[in-house]
């Protein structure tokens, strides 16, 4: 029969859709917000409301809510109860403490790297930095923050300790932010340079001087950041007393390489 052979069969189910979506959406979701504190235009103190989000990404506050309370183990935003979810904006003296204990882990890191690398980590390492360039040189400022902490989570891989690579991960995350808030993009272009010379030096033939070079690149960014953020909370004091007058959270700092 003709009209029986036209008949259109019914499409096959998708396997677990629900869960395959879901998993997509948070991803999706992750990735945007990342994305938008590492381009350091979330000022500190900045809310991430929920309804906002859901309508700006095209999904449920349940995905941004599960997405934002990641970020927050992450340490990467605050947590209130009852208020929502914040830009962290730490003190000068609670970023302090984030670097000196980032020095501490990785002069260890660098003590159980020196001499020790082999040929096709050498040459991984040379190619991360090769991105991070590429990511400067497109203007991909954001990309190029988050390749520079990778950077220093691919030396702790090397490691080989998966506990030492968790806690620095976790220092990584608020010093990332740091960088995104508070240091210049000119400045922050010098990042790849500085990790060409790690390389070098973890390669070389003085311990001594691996350690300096590693623990130079941390004081200088610390010191940038540093100022940036002392820098803007002038801003910010200035604006108090001024009525408003002047802008707040001015990013305009720009300091020496």
């Amino acid at each position: 029969m003709p009209a029986a052979t036209r008949k259109t069969p019914a499409p096959a189910p998708l396997p677990d859709p629900v869960e395959t979506d879901d998993a997509n959406v948070d991803e999706r979701v992750y990735a945007a917000v990342s994305k938008a504190l590492l381009s350091g235009k979330l000022r500190p103190g900045t809310p991430l409301r929920e309804r906002a989000l859901a309508e700006a990404l095209g999904c449920t506050r349940g995905a941004v809510r599960k997405v934002l309370a990641r970020l927050g183990s992450e340490k990467r935003l605050v947590l209130e109860h009852n208020r929502g979810a914040f830009v962290p904006n730490p003190s000068i003296e609670d970023m302090r403490g984030i670097y000196r204990a980032r020095r501490i882990v990785e002069a260890g890191l660098v003590t159980t790297l020196f001499g020790a690398l082999a040929r096709d980590q050498v040459a991984a390492l040379r190619k991360h930095v090769q991105a991070e360039q590429k990511a400067f040189k497109e203007g991909r400022r954001e990309d190029a923050i988050r390749l520079a902490g990778d950077f220093h989570l691919l030396l702790a891989q090397m490691a080989g300790s998966d506990e030492l690579l968790s806690y620095i991960r976790r220092l990584i995350a608020n010093t990332e932010l740091y960088k995104a808030l508070y240091d210049s993009a000119e400045a922050a272009s010098c990042a790849p340079r500085e990790h060409e010379q790690i390389i070098e030096a973890l390669m070389g033939d003085s311990l001594d001087a691996a350690l300096a070079v590693a623990l130079e690149h941390l004081d200088e960014l610390e010191q940038r950041v540093i100022a940036g953020a002392a820098a803007e909370q002038e801003v910010d004091l200035a604006a108090l007393l001024n009525g408003g007058g002047a802008k707040p959270h001015a990013h305009t700092h720009t300091h020496d390489h």
